[in-house]
Order: C-alpha cells, then structure tokens, then sequence
C-alpha cells in the first residue's frame, strides 16, 4: 500500500475553447452542470482539448518538486486538480493530510473584508479552527509584516500585499502537503528570500513541496525533481538539471517557429575582434540584426546570460538602458541591437540569449524570439567560486606581524 504523500495517477483533463476554470467563480457552473448529470463524457468533442495528457508523478513526505514548462503547458491546471478546485476527467488524485494552497492571488480572500478579517476566512478555508487562527495570528501578522494595514479592505492592497497575505496564512497552516504557484514572484526581494526558507524549512520537516515557477533559480535552489510538461503533456519527470537542459532546449526548438527571423549576430571584444573565449571582466559587445517575419507591434528587446544547465545569470533590456525606446516593425522591417557588458564571470561556459518583448499589457506576454544566440567560453584562474567574478584579492597576519 502506498504512503505517498500525493499521488497523480494517469491524470488527463479536458477544456472546451473559451471555456474558463481560472477561479471557484469559473467552477461553479461546471459543478451544476455535472450534478445534474450534464456533464460531457471524457472524450474530445467539437472545441475541446487536453489540457493534461496523462500525467502521472507521487511525492513521498517531505520531497520537494517543480513543475515547469512554456505557458499554457497545464501547470495551474495540474494545482487546481491537487488543490480540489477541479476534478480530473480520467485518472486520480490524491493528497493526503492538510493541503496548504497559494495558487492565485486573492483566492479565499473576500476583497471587502479586511486584512484583519480575511486571516480568519483563508484560515478557515485552509482547515484552521479559530483557536488556531488566535493562537497563530501574531505569528502571522508578523510573517506578512502588514502591520499598518491589518484594519484596510484587501480590495486597496497591491499584488504584492496579497501573496504576502496568502502566503503567511498559508505557511501557518503547518500543512503536509504545500502547493505554491508563480504568485510569489510579485513580492519584494526581501520577502521572497523568507517565503523560500520558510519552504525549506517545511521540507526539512516532512512537507511536501509542489512548486510552479518560471525562475529556474528558484527552481533550482528548492527542488531535487522536475515535472516538464508541454501543452500538457509529460515530457520529462526527473532530476531538476536534466529537466532545466531539456526546457531550455525546448524554447530553442519553438524559437525556430519565431515571429523574427536573427540575420546575424557576433559577439566581439574591445578591439572589435570576433571572438568566443574571454578572461573575466573583459567587455564584450553582441550584435543582433533580426527581420520581422510578421508585424511586431510596440517591444523591447533584452539581453540575456544563462549557464548552459539554464540557470538564470543576468538580463538586462533596451527599455531600462535607452529612454523611451521601443521597437515596432512591419513585415519584413529590420532592426540593430546592440549591448555591451563586462564579463564578470568565472571560468565556463555561457550561453548568450535574445527576446523581444511586446509591451501589450496581457497575462501571457509575447515572446518573439528566445533562442540562444552565442555561447561563450570563460577561462582565466580560479581564485574564486560563484558566477560572478569580483577580482579578488587577499592580505594576511599571523601572528602579530
């Protein structure tokens, strides 16, 4: 008999086009219509698709695990189905013990209430008893650090104060099972860096982790296993590296279907000599020329510095370098983009990556173009360790000298 803590047999879950899951508000109907008997067989009909194509993965007490993939992969699908928000067309489903649940900003929140009151509903929803929620209030209050703004309607918090709200609900419910989507990512710098020890705090004491984020650092830093999944099917279930290489190779891959086509792109030093090797700190200059393949509307592009496992290294962007700068195109139109940046990095291997990004204000923003354009090679002494390179330097005394 199985202990694990969950477990996903053979999970498959169908939508219907324009058909909306993406809160309780969106549920209810869908839950009607299958009480009265309703609801569609499992099988595809005119305007559906899976969003999950036969997944299966468990968790034994105490694992932690990331779920990545390309938007629309079926990620927060895959939570909602844990969380219970929905049920599976084929296959099972099952979480044992408390289920602690982050997967959408505001969920369990009621915007009129506020913070003060709120604690209670999403701790009542979570599970906790009142005695529990006055015995852990302080500790909550103080985890969210939103002291000043326990008496404010939630409706008047930012996304930031909303998953600080949640999520220090959440992490008080000393849940054994915790289901976290990419909603922490609107916190501050400060407050993300707690919420992971505090995960890691909970895997050291036998909670299962379910994470779903597109920081692949953050991935990296908290989970030994990846589910890679692509437009919801299961493409990899394995060790976290592996599943990066492979997701990273997969935005390669769809790049070649791009809505720009690279003309031409070098990677030069000072002296603006082509080159593939440099010593640390050495400023290098890349050039992109690109067409567009279709027309581009209002965008910037980016500059992008992973190592070649896809760990996340550094970006940067026209828009935060050169005032007011976008870029529109109409089919067929040229660009030139041109960064420039000091190598500080230690000894390996790099891979140099381009976007352009559109400024349309959507969930989903479009990508046009996110493939690798350069790998570069870093060979120098190995006086440091780290992904960066400070030019060190050291003096020492011993004994009174």
């Amino acid at each position: 008999m199985s202990h694990a803590a969950v477990e996903f047999n053979g999970v498959w879950k169908k939508f219907s086009r324009g058909e909306r899951h993406d809160s309780l508000r969106d549920l209810i109907p869908s839950l009607a219509q299958s009480m009265l008997g309703k609801k569609k067989p499992a099988e595809l009909k005119d305007g559906d698709f899976w969003a999950l194509h036969d997944v299966s993965f468990q968790l034994e007490p105490g694992d932690a695990m990331a779920i990545i993939g390309p938007n629309g992969s079926g990620k927060s699908t895959a939570l909602k189905l844990l969380s219970g928000i929905l049920r599976p067309d084929r296959g099972g489903v099952r979480v044992r013990g408390r289920l602690g649940t982050l997967i959408e900003l505001g969920a369990g929140f009621h915007p009129d209430l506020t913070g003060r009151e709120n604690i209670y509903l999403n701790g009542t929803i979570l599970g906790m008893r009142r005695e529990e929620i006055d015995r852990k209030f302080g500790d909550i209050v103080d985890f969210s650090e939103l002291h000043d703004f326990l008496d404010t309607p939630v409706k008047r918090y930012s996304s930031g104060m909303f998953a600080r709200l949640g999520f220090s609900v959440a992490a008080h419910v000393n849940p054994e099972v915790l289901v976290v989507d990419e909603v922490l990512s609107v916190g501050d710098y400060h407050f993300q860096q707690r919420c992971y020890d505090r995960m890691r705090e909970f895997i050291r004491n036998g909670t299962s982790v379910i994470f779903v984020s597109h920081s692949m650092p953050a991935v990296t830093g908290l989970c030994k296993r990846a589910l890679l999944l692509r437009r919801g099917e299961p493409l990899f279930l394995g060790d976290t590296t592996t599943a990066i290489q492979k997701y990273h190779s997969l935005h390669a891959e769809e790049s070649k279907e791009s809505d720009i086509e690279i003309l031409n792109a070098s990677v030069t030093d000072a002296s603006g000599e082509e080159r593939e090797v440099f010593q640390p700190g050495e400023r290098v200059t890349v050039d992109i020329r690109f067409r567009a393949l279709r027309p581009v509307p209002k965008s910037h592009a980016a500059l992008l510095i992973r190592t070649v496992d896809g760990q996340f290294v550094f970006d940067t962007a026209t828009s935060k370098l050169i005032e007011n700068s976008f870029i529109k195109l109409d089919e067929g139109g040229e660009a030139h983009v041109r960064f420039s940046v000091d190598m500080n990095l230690r000894s390996g291997v790099f891979e140099l990556g381009f976007t352009l990004t559109s400024e349309i204000e959507i969930v989903d923003k479009f990508i046009y173009y996110n493939g690798a354009l350069k790998r570069v090679v870093m060979v120098g002494d190995r006086l440091a360790n780290g992904f960066t390179y400070m030019n060190p330097s050291a003096t020492l005394s011993v004994g009174g000298e």
